[in-house]
């Protein structure tokens, strides 16, 4: 217990010394301590509280007699109080009445003051305020007058300059919420303006290209005289180019004609600003840099040329029919690298360097592309050769401008094979109508005069001249114009290499190159359907071989003129060589093997007039006379055949004999001839013997002995056979080298000799002749004898 009353004492002395709120946490305390604690807190609580109340009890006690005096005071000085206010109020009263008109012009006073403060506070603002006025007025007319770059850098001074002093006045909230519509307005005007432009150049991109090619072909044509000067003054050939490539001597141009070209050429040079407004442009760039957007204005301006450059680079239908068509398109495309290039020197940043590359190098695959396309469908030579004039102009000036070319120079090479592809079609039908109109006969000299005109054309050495005129020149009139023709080819060939950027070796590679193409592939051909026309005689075949000769020996002529056009000469390392001896050999060779053609299928038509009686018991007497026609057309057709090779006549003339040989023996072994008698073999006798006589009177000059008359020795050795009778020989030497019938197949004795005995069957009455019966028992003896040494040879093959 003893130990608790100092803690209820603390307790108290907390609670007294806390505020009330936060008595609660001291007041737990009591509650969380000994059992019936609660009890004697509050004994203690009220023992102290009974303490308290004597202590304020004695405190009243002590201070009663001065509280009743003080009140006592009070009540004296009450009376004092109500005549102290009596006064006060009078005293105010008297007071408010006189300060009333001071107060009046007071108020007046401080009505003006502030009227005047505020006049001066207003003048203040209006000076503060006018500048900004004017500046908007003036932005206002700027954007009247279209200035609209001014008007931008107007906004820039209102914005950085003006509007910081006056933003607390409405009006200029507004004016600021109106410059973003101003700047959009001013965009939506600058693009307007630069749509205007691009539509405007797309219009005269053919105008601007068509202009600079011109001067770039004028500038070319300049150096070119200028480089002949140079030539000239430094003892050069005037006639050499840059290329190599000889050009006529009225081509030469004096140094007075260059300095008039060379003024003419100062007075009309026009670029692409002169044509075109660049203006809109550079306010455009200027405007959208100013708005800080300039890369916007960038990626919007190269977007569209690349949308105008797809267009430009996409060629019309029809642009291959006509060179129009190509010089339209080349000049679009230039103008509009002319007008990118302007815009890549005169604008900084709007386009570079690597953009106009990758654009060109987009346009150039376009560009070969097409080219390859449409020149595939030109096939008239003329116009491809304006198309590489124009594509050679069309490199020159883009080169001018530093754009790279060397891809379509390229082209150029693979649009040349295609070019030669069209001369040697249209050669075709140039020579097609030489042979047509040539009459295939020895061209006609009366006089000399006539005979300098066809070597002027033809370089011909006539070995007889000295016998005088009138003569006939071996070749027909077709060969000097193949020749000029040909001539003709490589000057055409020629123009396509000028212009090339080639060396003087590469361009002679070239000429003789398609000059070989047309030799070999184009008169070759033609040659070759003239031979196999079926119009064409024995006559006009060996005039063909008499002209492919002389063609021949002109070819090393025509070496010599691509020599002189090219200055290389042959001899040089890699330079081609002209198959026209191969050529011309071919067709010869090839009218060589039409002449025996047809001089067979003439043997054969004579053969086919034969109309021998088999079964005739006597001879005529006398040769049949289809055959002695047939050796009558031999003889004349062979003297025809006296300015051909020697060889060529003697192959000939030893095919014919063969062949009529041949024809002969064919005719005793047909199937359909069923008999025959000996005196249709003494007839057919008499034929042979007028073949050999033939062939022993040399038709054809250079065979020796009896060469020509061996290709009737079967027929000879088989007819003597029979004639003679002479089979025990026959049998006995069958086989050795010696043998008198060497060349007499058992074969075809067999079958003749059957042919005969079906007609000694026939004969009723040679039955009954003892010697017709003994040489009928003879023949089937042979007969079998024969048949034994056929199937000892098939045996034994």
């Amino acid at each position: 217990m003893a130990e608790s009353l100092p803690e209820h004492e603390r307790i108290l002395q907390e609670i007294e010394s806390t505020e009330t709120a936060c008595v609660g946490p001291t007041l737990r305390s009591v509650y969380d301590d000994q059992p019936n604690a609660h009890q004697k807190f509050m004994e203690k609580l009220d023992a102290c509280i009974r303490n308290h109340d004597k202590e304020i009890e004695k405190m009243c006690n002590f201070h009663h007699q001065g509280f009743v005096d003080a009140i006592t005071e009070l009540l004296k000085v009450r009376a004092d109080a109500e005549k102290l206010k009596v006064q006060v109020t009078d005293t105010n009263r008297r007071l408010q009445d006189a300060g009333r008109e001071v107060i009046a012009e007071t108020e007046e006073i401080i009505h003006c003051r502030l009227q005047q403060r505020n006049i001066t506070t207003v003048v203040e603002k209006l000076q503060l305020c006018l500048p900004v006025l004017e500046m908007y007025s003036k932005l206002k007319e700027q954007m009247n007058v279209k200035r609209y770059y001014s008007a931008l850098k107007t906004m820039e001074q209102l914005e950085h300059i003006y509007f910081p002093r006056v933003s607390q006045y409405r009006f200029c909230q507004i004016m600021i919420e109106n410059l973003p519509k101003l700047r959009e307005e001013i965009k939506e005007i600058s693009m307007s303006d630069l749509k205007d432009f691009l539509e405007s150049i797309r219009k005269h991109s053919d105008k601007i290209g068509e202009t600079a090619m011109k001067q770039a072909q004028q500038q070319k044509t300049f150096n070119t005289g200028l480089q002949k000067q140079n030539n000239l003054r430094y003892g050069k050939s005037p006639y050499i180019n840059n290329d190599g490539i000889p050009e006529p001597r009225n081509k030469i141009v004096s140094k007075q004609n260059l300095e008039e070209e060379e003024e003419e050429h100062e007075d009309e040079v026009l670029t692409a600003h002169d044509l075109v407004d660049f203006s809109p442009v550079y306010r455009c760039l200027h405007i959208y840099s100013v708005l800080g957007d300039a890369e916007t204005f960038e990626n919007y301006y190269r977007k569209q040329r690349r949308k105008q450059a797809r267009l430009v680079l996409q060629p019309q239908s029809n642009m291959h029919e006509t060179v129009e068509g190509y010089r339209r398109y080349f000049s679009q495309i230039v103008g509009f690298f002319v007008v990118e290039d302007h815009i890549l020197h005169v604008t900084q940043g709007l386009i570079t360097r690597a953009y106009t590359d990758e654009l060109w190098n987009m346009a150039l695959s376009k560009i070969i592309a097409v080219l390859r396309t449409h020149s595939s469908y030109c096939t008239d030579p003329d116009l491809v050769l304006e198309l590489k004039n124009l594509i050679v102009v069309f490199a020159d000036t883009l080169q001018g401008y530093g754009f790279p070319v060397n891809r379509l120079f390229d082209l150029l090479f693979e649009i040349r094979d295609q070019y030669n592809e069209t001369l040697l079609k249209k050669w075709a039908v140039l020579f097609r109508d030489i042979f047509e109109a040539d009459n295939c006969s020895p061209i006609p000299v009366s006089n000399e005069e006539e005979y300098k005109i066809v070597i002027s054309k033809f370089p011909f050495q006539d070995p007889e001249l000295d016998k005088g005129f009138p003569k006939k020149l071996p070749m027909s009139q077709s060969v000097p114009q193949i020749y000029i023709q040909v001539k003709e080819f490589i000057y055409a060939s020629l123009k396509f290499s000028e212009s090339l950027h080639r060396s003087s070796t590469e361009i002679d590679d070239m000429l003789r190159k398609s000059t070989n193409l047309l030799l070999t592939r184009t008169l070759s051909s033609c040659l070759q359907n003239l031979i196999k026309k079926p119009h064409i005689g024995l006559t006009e075949l060996v005039q063909i071989i008499i002209n492919t000769t002389h063609l021949e020996q002109a070819c090393k002529y025509l070496e010599d003129f691509i020599t002189n056009i090219t200055n290389i000469s042959q001899e040089t390392l890699h330079t081609a060589r002209l198959y026209g001896l191969s050529t011309f050999k071919d067709a010869r060779h090839a009218a060589e093997g039409e002449i025996y053609t047809k001089l067979n299928q003439k043997i054969d038509e004579f053969i086919q007039l034969a109309d021998y009686d088999w079964t005739m018991s006597e001879p005529d007497g006398r040769a049949s006379g289809y055959l002695m026609d047939l050796i009558n057309f031999l003889r004349s057709t062979f003297q025809v055949f006296t300015h051909l090779p020697g060889k060529v006549a003697q192959t000939a003339c030893m095919s014919a004999c063969q062949h009529l040989s041949t024809s002969l023996m064919q005719m005793l072994l047909d199937n359909d001839l069923k008999q025959i008698s000996m005196g249709a073999i003494q007839q057919f006798n008499l034929d042979v013997i007028q073949c050999e006589l033939f062939a022993s009177s040399e038709p054809v000059p250079g065979f020796h002995g009896e060469t020509l008359q061996l290709a009737f020795i079967d027929l000879r050795q088989l007819l003597d056979l029979f004639m003679v009778w002479d089979w025990s020989t026959y049998l006995a030497d069958y086989g050795q080298p010696s043998s008198k019938y060497l060349r007499v197949n058992p074969t075809i004795a067999l079958a003749l000799l059957e042919k005969m005995k079906d007609v000694k069957k026939n004969n009723i009455f040679a039955q009954f002749r003892k010697n017709d019966r003994d040489k009928q028992k003879l023949i089937e003896t042979v007969v079998r004898q024969l048949r034994g040494l056929v199937n000892g040879m098939s045996q034994h093959s």
